[in-house]
């Protein structure tokens, strides 16, 4: 089980993912300017339907895995968690952040831009590709912890849940060990909630992922939206 960098993607993904979170971020401008002529009465303003309130969002914050390469927007685990949080009648937005080939140094490039409206939940998946990459840990750890502080310094009151990853050995025993460590280590140190491995049940198993062998089925997506949904309902509720 790997990731792979979809650079050929990227150019692609980055702009839908840009046209996506401006239209989220800046919101409707289709906003009507009251008349201050005499007619405008209080009871008039007052028989107006009234503008219903954002819901909080829960931003997903990651590479391929968030994005739901291969499948459909709908089936990714993201949007499958989405739906969980509608059947339990809980008043939130899911909002896809994800970007196929992402490291953390790309996801702290970005995450000031994406964060530019305060959300309630913040998931962040990213360090796979960093761990196939073997980029040192120290660069991966600083930059899960950049992205971190920026997501508190944005959003004060938001929950913040990381989702920890595992990769095969090919680096080392020692590599793939303080990799798998430094998720929950940053989990304790900043006091997040923790994902222990996001592709738990799913990672290795040949039917539960596409060809590749690293991206999840439409139905490994749904194991994985549970494994997520596991951990993320106590926090909503």
């Amino acid at each position: 089980m790997k990731f792979f960098d979809f650079r050929q993607t990227a150019y692609s993904l980055i702009s839908g993912l840009m046209l996506f979170l401006t239209a989220w971020s800046c919101g409707s401008s289709d906003t009507k300017t009251e008349s201050k002529t005499g007619s405008d009465t209080a009871e008039a303003r007052a028989s107006r339907p009234a503008t219903t309130a954002k819901k909080p969002i829960v931003l997903f914050y990651g590479n391929s895995l968030t994005a739901g390469y291969g499948v459909e927007p709908a089936q990714a685990f993201p949007a499958l968690v989405g739906q969980k949080i509608d059947s339990a009648g809980l008043n939130y937005q899911v909002v896809n952040a994800g970007l196929s080939g992402e490291t953390t140094a790309g996801g702290k490039s970005r995450i000031s831009w994406v964060m530019r409206q305060p959300v309630a939940v913040f998931v962040l998946e990213l360090g796979g590709n960093d761990g196939l990459r073997g980029i040192p840990l120290k660069s991966t750890r600083e930059n899960l912890q950049a992205i971190i502080d920026t997501v508190r310094a944005k959003s004060p009151q938001a929950t913040l849940v990381l989702a920890g990853m595992q990769i095969p050995p090919n680096m080392g025993t020692d590599y793939t060990r303080e990799f798998k460590g430094l998720f929950k280590e940053l989990a304790d140190k900043n006091k997040l909630v923790l994902i222990p491995f996001l592709l738990e049940g799913v990672g290795g198993i040949p039917k539960l992922n596409q060809p590749d062998g690293i991206h999840p089925t439409p139905e490994g997506h749904k194991i994985v939206a549970e494994t997520v949904w596991n951990v993320l309902r106590p926090v909503l509720k």
